[in-house]
């Protein structure tokens, strides 16, 4: 992987930029986010400057995983393009949004203002962030 931690945490520079260390650390099935060191907010989607105080350096943490869909919608597509699939905005508990999918259940079923939490999905080509919903929603 191109991001290693130093010493004090903090992920060194990797060749291709901030997007590229998200993917590296998905690849190795790792889901970290850029947290600001100025100002210690969370930052989603990966980016070079923190949109909230100008910062330039960025601590890469664990998110906790748990969220709230903020907008869902099932995607209606013929079987021979995979099938309907869900696609929905979280938001994470860190205060920032994503775009992502509920699996597990129906397309149609995930409902705005329900818990989620988070996993990474190895089975593809590509890593990805995707949710199951929480057992204790109502």
């Amino acid at each position: 992987m191109t991001s290693e931690l130093n010493g004090s945490g903090r992920a060194v520079d990797a060749p291709g930029g901030p997007e590229q260390r998200y993917f590296d650390w998905l690849a190795s099935g790792e889901w970290r986010i850029p947290h600001c060191t100025s100002c210690s907010r969370a930052v989603f989607y990966p980016r070079i400057v923190c949109p909230f105080c100008s910062g330039r350096a960025f601590d890469w943490k664990r998110p906790s995983g748990l969220g709230t869909i903020y907008a869902s919608t099932a995607m209606r597509r013929p079987a021979e393009a995979g099938g309907d699939l869900n696609l929905c905005l979280v938001d994470l508990d860190e205060g920032v949004r994503m775009m992502s999918r509920v699996v597990g259940v129906d397309p149609g079923a995930p409902r705005c203002g329900e818990r989620v939490r988070a996993f990474v999905d190895m089975t593809g080509d590509t890593p990805l962030v995707l949710f199951r919903r929480e057992e204790n929603n109502a």
